[in-house]
């Protein structure tokens, strides 16, 4: 076939603000003509009818776990790249805390190499975030310097994802990164007033008899990243927001223009502790699901902006490590393959958000965030994009999910929305 053409298909880019049925014609790897319609010979072409489906740009997710190196059996790296191109995700930003963990450039070339070597296409742009501090435990710095210059392959930043208790350290790190111009991504928890706790403090988790964590053991963290942003001036990224006070200092923090933005991760917008109240050991996260009052205001952050971007932390576990008590289980879910269709259908579907700043949240900030150019729908313009139908429907089962994790709440459950095809062939790095 000579190219691809989409009819009547809903094209819908937060970097135009575009949201309206149009005919796109793929030819190669570059959008050739996107137009409300277009008089051509179809004769070599692969003709897609797009009625009711959506053509999106590429998802740029900010930050998962990848399985291998050191816990292949949780994951493959292929299968993770597999599941996020199957899920609309064209970026994928990996956290350092593999096994060797991703603190030198010998390490972040690995699992490049590795990424490279998988006979997959398309397949999504592997982005490591390479380790602020040695294996990434938070107690020594790794060769900084060394890691930001890194210009033979791609890395998203610096970021440990994990809190830094030490705040010497934290300080240090803000200062020397200063001058980096990389991106730098921080986790707001205060460890030792998470304590024992396993749910967020309030009448719900007393009603459960789950021990609270305190909304102080990310507030008191989040006050002293940005009273340090304020001295500094170090732009910094906040990982996993998690509560409604987090989001009210964070709007009052960008209102004095400290350089910040802030991510919140999808599980978070779809649940509360009144769901964790099932003890189903897929809903333990960490930081845990907040109360209805962080839920919402988590969400209403999202549309207004206060939170930049939608991060999905995929987090895969085998079987047996999952089946357990909730109180033992790890702390952590997939979600690749079915955050965007999980957040269409509760968002945009009843009219809460439009489908460009759920799109903005998933696709063109968290890019920006990353310092990239985001990926749009446009001639001439690189194809980085995925077709989804938001009315299919399908059972997340074995047969259905690419990654041999299964630890998600809507495991063996009916799920409305497929991405059913995905553009991208990344140059190799």
């Amino acid at each position: 076939m000579a190219g691809t053409l989409l009819r009547q298909v809903r094209v819908v880019d937060p970097t135009t603000g575009t949201d309206q049925i149009q005919d796109v014609l793929i030819s190669g790897d570059r959008f050739s003509a996107v137009a409300p319609a277009l008089d051509i010979n179809t004769e070599h072409l692969d003709v897609i009818d797009g009625t009711g489906k959506v053509l999106a740009p590429g998802l740029v997710d900010l930050y998962s776990h990848s399985s291998e190196p050191g816990y292949e059996s949780r994951e493959p790296l292929a299968a993770l790249m597999a599941g996020a191109i199957a899920g609309g995700f064209t970026r994928l930003a990996i956290l350092p805390d593999t096994d060797p963990a991703l603190d030198n450039p010998g390490a972040l070339r690995r699992l490049v190499d590795l990424a490279c070597d998988l006979d997959q296409l398309p397949q999504p742009l592997l982005l490591p975030w390479a380790a602020l501090t040695q294996s990434a435990q938070g107690e020594q710095m790794t060769e900084l310097a060394e890691l930001a210059s890194i210009h033979t392959f791609a890395i998203a930043g610096l970021a440990d994802g994990h809190p830094i208790a030490n705040r010497v350290l934290l300080r240090r790190l803000l200062e020397y990164t200063r001058s980096l111009k990389r991106p730098l991504a921080l986790w707001p928890c205060d460890r030792a007033l998470v304590g024992n706790g396993i749910a967020r403090e309030g009448a719900l988790a007393l009603m459960g008899g789950l021990p609270g964590v305190l909304v102080a053991a990310e507030t008191v963290a989040l006050t002293t990243i940005l009273e340090l942003v304020r001295e500094l001036e170090t732009p910094v990224h906040l990982m996993r927001i998690a509560t409604a006070r987090g989001v009210e200092l964070i709007d009052q923090a960008k209102a004095a223009g400290l350089p910040i933005t802030a991510s919140t991760t999808w599980m978070h917008l779809l649940f509360s502790t009144q769901d964790a109240l099932t003890y189903d050991p897929n809903l333990r996260l960490d930081p845990p699901l907040g109360n209805p009052v962080d839920q919402e205001a988590l969400i209403a952050g999202v549309k207004a902006g206060i939170i930049d971007a939608i991060a999905i932390d995929h987090s895969p576990y085998t079987y047996e490590e999952k089946t357990v008590a909730f109180e033992d289980a790890p702390t952590g879910a997939i979600g690749l393959e079915l955050a965007f269709a999980a957040l269409w259908q509760t968002f945009v579907q009843p009219g809460l958000w439009t489908a460009i700043e759920l799109l903005q949240a998933m696709s063109d900030r968290p890019a920006r965030i990353l310092q990239l150019a985001p990926p749009q729908i446009a001639e001439r313009a690189a194809v980085e994009a995925f077709l989804f139908d938001p009315e299919q429907r399908w059972i997340v089962e074995r047969q259905t999910l690419r990654s041999p994790a299964i630890n998600t709440p809507f495991w063996q459950r009916s799920f409305q929305g497929k991405v059913c095809q995905t553009w991208h062939y990344p140059a190799l790095h």
